[in-house]
């Protein structure tokens, strides 16, 4: 089992490590040449700034029982295809019981915004919201080790 992060806008990376650190887990993280990273502890993946390149770059890298971390729906679709563990940045754990409804909350936003409509900004991230992650984090961690 490894952690594979879709690292370029990821706002909880420094979590992820000092978790993986105490538990001693394999860290890969994802970037395009855009973003540059050295924490010291992750190994570093970087693609060329293509549509979906981190994307593809991680899928192809991801297998049966790893912990996945995205915010992207579509790449969580895909790591549950291949039986991998999903998790956002804010704690939520993707599962083949809630991806579909997600995938069409996302097609249904996009139409709007195709239309010229707004679909409101996202909130600004918290304390709590970090505290979330690594508790569920740390659990599905722990689960799985």
């Amino acid at each position: 089992m490894k952690i594979l992060v879709d690292a370029d806008a990821c706002p909880v990376k420094d979590i992820i490590v000092r978790v993986a650190k105490q538990l001693n887990l394999r860290v890969l993280m994802f970037i395009d040449t855009s973003h540059s990273l050295n924490d010291g502890y992750s190994e570093v993946t970087t693609v060329d700034k293509g549509r979906d390149s981190v994307d593809i770059a991680l899928i192809n890298q991801t297998q049966k029982n790893d912990i996945i971390i995205t915010q992207d729906y579509g790449v969580a679709a895909m790591a549950l295809a291949k039986q991998a563990h999903c998790i956002n940045q804010n704690g939520l754990i993707y599962t083949n019981e809630n991806i579909d409804s997600l995938l069409f909350e996302r097609h249904l936003s996009q139409k709007v915004r195709r239309a010229g409509g707004k679909t409101g900004n996202p909130r600004k991230r918290t304390q709590e919201d970090n505290e979330r992650f690594e508790k569920t984090f740390r659990q599905l961690c722990n689960t799985l080790i």
